[in-house]
């Protein structure tokens, strides 16, 4: 029997799922913690990651060599940097990281226009972006931008202490704000905005095809190119043409497996490419389920309470309305806001608290939502809905009542790790990600939740909301 490993190195945790790479039979899991972060100032060891890997595996009591194929699937967008040597020369900046703002918004002035960066690219810098971060780094720590040897993202320093390559894929290369997805390709001139004086080509990684295999440097096996945990996440539900899925974790994510690229000028829309040679346009959002988990510590309740709270009184909150922005926000583009709370009174109830909470955040994304579909994606039936927050009863209902769409929930909940275990059997067997998924039962949904608040009312609250953040 073959077997086949996916890894999600998320920002929290290392998570591993060793499958049975003919029906996707799940065979061990296991979990690892990663250091706590929070922004603005949000980095952690790359060795971390590493130590927390194997810490995984032990928890799921298996090893690398119980694999004949191996796929890592990783946060998107932070920067990794090596010396000549290969040793990290400073602790990693994450995804939510926001110390690179300014910076972002120096680089759109550098090459003119926010819609010149999108047709470059596919996408708007912001803090998130490799991109800014290789500028803040450029301006902030001159020695250790002299020290400078390799430039990468989480998943491609895993994949090299696997294999002993310094490469990468397309899904994740596009989360950098410095490869062209329509171009399938680095776009340079945008690197020698940050700095003209360096050798890029000699510092980035080859970006390998979807069913390049890799060798391992330490044992038997082979190592697929790996991808960002959004293209990851895609894979592991097995995300057909023309469905949007709503990913619900730290942070939330609203995006759909598309067959040509976005370039969206708003900034709203990020033009990512996906793992399998298709294009995943995706909206993020810093602020999910950590939202509710606030809540949830202020009010002194467990998930399942807050949940419970949350359903026990009617939509709307009594008009009450919470501001998701607690650690600053990417879309929209405001790194230094803050959460708010409005429209309370002084018969406002823990319920009322509890619903404005999951309301903010389904706001939030849905406004992600319609960007997408103002940046040309096809108004979908339903949404897909996966990540933590999906194993809520009330991030379910209060999507789909605030959607007006059908929600469907699929099987299992490490869908990242899934999708790295997909990609490793695409690459193990040479067969694409729809056979996988077939193969594998996927597409199977184990719930689906339809919408019972009214149009009008749902209409109701998104507008207020809309009031609070302008």
């Amino acid at each position: 029997m073959a077997r086949v490993l996916g890894i999600d190195s998320s920002t929290g945790a290392t998570k591993v799922e060793l499958r049975d790479a003919d029906d996707g039979a799940l065979l061990a899991v296991g979990r690892a913690a990663h250091p706590p972060t929070s922004p603005p100032r949000s980095e952690q060891d790359p060795q971390s990651w590493w130590d927390a890997l194997q810490d995984a595996l032990d928890d799921a009591r298996v090893s690398l060599d119980d694999a004949d194929a191996v796929a890592v699937g990783a946060q998107q967008h932070g920067l990794v940097t090596l010396d000549a040597g290969g040793t990290p020369i400073r602790p990693a900046k994450l995804w939510n990281d926001t110390e690179s703002a300014a910076d972002a918004g120096w680089l759109i002035t550098q090459l003119g226009s926010a819609q010149a960066w999108a047709d470059a690219c596919g996408s708007v810098p912001v803090a998130a972006f490799t991109i800014t971060k290789l500028s803040w780094l450029h301006r902030s720590e001159p020695d250790a931008w002299a020290r400078l040897a390799r430039v990468g993202l989480p998943h491609d320093w895993l994949t090299w202490k696997l294999t002993g390559e310094w490469v990468t894929d397309r899904g994740d290369a596009s989360g950098t704000g410095y490869w062209s997805p329509e171009h399938d390709d680095w776009a340079l001139d945008l690197l020698r905005i940050v700095s003209g004086d360096l050798d890029w080509n000699a510092m980035l990684p080859r970006v390998c095809g979807p069913h390049e295999p890799l060798a391992r440097c330490d044992g038997d096996g082979i190592v697929a190119p790996g991808t960002g945990d959004n293209m990851a996440g895609a894979l592991g539900v097995g995300l057909r043409a023309g469905e949007v899925a709503v990913s619900l974790g730290t942070s939330g994510t609203v995006y759909a497996r598309a067959l040509e690229p976005t370039a969206d000028g708003s900034g709203a829309v990020a033009g990512f490419a996906d793992a399998t040679g298709e294009f995943l346009p995706l909206v993020c959002t810093l602020n999910a389920t950590k939202v509710t988990d606030a809540i949830a510590r202020l009010l002194g309740v467990d998930h399942g309470r807050l949940d419970a709270l949350a359903l026990d009184t009617p939509a709307g909150a009594a008009g009450t309305v919470l501001v998701p922005y607690f650690d600053g926000e990417r879309t929209p583009n405001r790194p230094d806001a803050t959460g708010t709370i409005a429209n309370l009174r002084s018969d406002v109830t823990r319920e009322q608290l509890a619903r404005a909470a999951f309301e903010g955040v389904v706001c939030g994304l849905l406004d992600g939502l319609d960007a997408l579909l103002a940046a040309g994606v096809p108004d979908p039936e339903h949404l897909v809905l996966v990540g933590g927050g999906a194993r809520s009863a009330a991030y379910r209902h209060v999507l789909a009542d605030l959607a007006q769409r059908p929600v469907v929930v699929p099987d299992g909940t490490e869908h990242a790790a899934t999708g790295a275990a997909v990609q490793a059997a695409m690459v193990l067997h040479q067969v694409s990600a729809d056979q996988i998924a077939e193969a594998w039962n996927l597409r199977e949904r184990a719930n689906t939740i339809e919408p019972t608040l009214p149009a009008t009312e749902a209409m109701s609250i998104r507008e207020r909301y809309r009031h609070e953040t302008m």
